[in-house]
């Protein structure tokens, strides 16, 4: 008999207890998993900080006496180290993801996409940037905090991604999901795109698909965006190529 086949003869106080249970120990691995992330973060950040720091006391103490090269040497080590940093930081946010108390309730996609497209604005005001936002965008259910960052995560690479255009033109539309009772907020970019061939990497933690050189960041902005769509049911997805712009499509259950 298979597994379902035995759940459904159970009686609905045994499969409660049942769900319960399993509901209760997703919730052991998922702390146990923050507890060792936090830890895994703690422990590390003292030796960056002596690292960090012993590089600083040479190159002040020893720096005229040494030679361009070696100079260099201790330059490459500092950023390594604060570099490791960053990515600690973004391991302790994306572990906190699932950790935080959720309430999921009605939001307003109109208000709070124009909310993140003014904080955008004023973070960057020397860049051209068009906005196209769709009027009557839908009211969904979301946690209201963790959408903010969510569409902060993705407003924000598409202004990232769109830096080399003299003027960046960013659309926001919604459509109704193939899904009943759904709908689908798409993002589109005019901006450097990515290699289709590296896709699969888009939504993994450091999934970085461009150089440091190029675009700042650790690549976990959308990592932690897919992390925090599913926590209400929603998923995120994209597509892009090379040179040609991103389109970003967030799902959302309908309020």
């Amino acid at each position: 008999m298979t597994t379902g086949a035995r759940m459904m003869d159970e009686s609905p106080e045994s499969l409660e207890s049942r769900v319960a249970a399993l509901e209760a120990e997703l919730a052991a691995v998922r702390a146990e998993m923050q507890d060792f992330t936090a830890t895994v973060s703690h422990d590390l950040r003292a030796p960056l900080r002596h690292i960090v720091s012993y590089v600083q006391l040479v190159q002040e103490d020893a720096g005229p006496q040494l030679e361009p090269e070696v100079l260099g040497f201790l330059s490459t080590i500092s950023d390594a180290a604060r570099h490791m940093g960053l990515l600690l930081d973004g391991l302790t946010a994306l572990s906190r993801v699932g950790g935080m108390p959720m309430d999921v309730c009605p939001v307003s996609l109109q208000a709070l996409v124009q909310t993140v497209r003014e904080k955008l604005t004023e973070k960057h005001p020397q860049r051209a940037i068009e906005w196209h936002i769709a009027d009557g965008l839908p009211t969904v259910l979301a946690d209201t905090d963790l959408l903010y960052q969510a569409l902060t995560h993705v407003l924000g690479n598409a202004v990232k991604f769109t830096a080399p255009r003299e003027l960046a033109k960013i659309d926001i539309t919604a459509e109704p999901s193939a899904s009943p009772g759904f709908v689908v907020l798409k993002v589109q970019d005019n901006g450097v795109g990515y290699n289709p061939a590296q896709q699969a990497r888009l939504f993994q933690v450091f999934g970085r698909l461009h150089s440091a050189k190029q675009f700042e960041g650790i690549g976990m902005g959308l990592a932690m965006t897919r992390k925090m769509m599913t926590l209400w049911g929603g998923s995120v997805s994209a597509q892009a190529s090379m040179d040609a712009g991103c389109c970003v499509e967030m799902q959302f259950k309908l309020a």
